[in-house]
């Protein structure tokens, strides 16, 4: 579902990305662990179309990406830290706009059926976002990913200053998407997230795909070490 062949991007003379390969298959849940600058957040922007790879190339159900390419941007969502929404729009009048840009106009019943998948409570529907926690904000992210019927999500630090219960709402609701065939490309900083939520694992260290784990194969301890020897190695 998700490929990168040899993927590469150069800032000038700063080598972001370097000859990164994955295949991510549908369904799958693929966490990219990382120190900041490693590569992850410029992996995914490429994925998205923000950003065109300077050599090899991302493809998605067998489309390869490039910036505005509507037809594969049409197919993913992207969930950063921080959803940005209309803060003086409802949780529902943000749902019905975003989905509306996709070209999608749903009834209020079939919108409160993606809040709902995404885990959003009805009494919050109604409310501004302006005064929703963290938490509830990426509840609507979800929803519009739903809504947009999106085939790949793309996350970049989710679960970042969301305490225990609502990352583990959230985690629920991947894991959901990931059983009806929705693959994830997650970035983040939080092993053991990855270790719980993952498939598969890839370690980031300068650009560089440096280690590929199968979560069900490590513990949490051996994950935490294999970590720690993998960013701190000098390359």
């Amino acid at each position: 579902m998700l490929q990168a062949e040899q993927l590469t991007k150069r800032f000038g003379a700063h080598l972001a990305l370097d000859h990164l390969d994955l295949d991510i298959r549908s369904g799958e849940v693929y966490c990219l662990l990382g120190s900041n600058g490693a590569g992850k957040s410029t992996t995914i922007n490429i994925f998205l179309g923000f950003l065109p790879a300077t050599s090899g190339r991302a493809l998605i159900d067998g489309l390869e990406v490039s910036v505005n390419n509507h037809a594969t941007r049409n197919m993913v969502a992207y969930i950063p830290e921080v959803v940005n929404l209309y803060p003086t729009l409802t949780g529902l009048e943000n749902l019905a706009f975003f989905s509306g840009l996709s070209g999608y106009a749903y009834s209020r019943a079939e919108l409160r059926s993606f809040t709902q998948t995404a885990g959003l409570q009805d009494a919050a529907l109604d409310q501004r976002v302006g005064g929703y926690s963290k938490g509830m904000r990426q509840k609507v992210g979800i929803a519009i990913a739903l809504a947009k019927q999106a085939k790949a999500l793309f996350l970049d630090e989710p679960t970042s200053g969301l305490d225990p219960h609502a990352s583990n709402e959230f985690a629920q609701v991947i894991t959901r998407l990931s059983s009806q065939g929705v693959s994830t490309l997650m970035a983040t900083h939080d092993l053991l997230m990855a270790k719980n939520l993952g498939h598969r694992i890839g370690i980031m260290h300068q650009g560089r795909l440096q280690q590929e784990l199968h979560s069900e194969a490590v513990s949490y301890a051996e994950l935490t070490d294999c970590y720690l020897t993998t960013v701190n190695q000098s390359v």
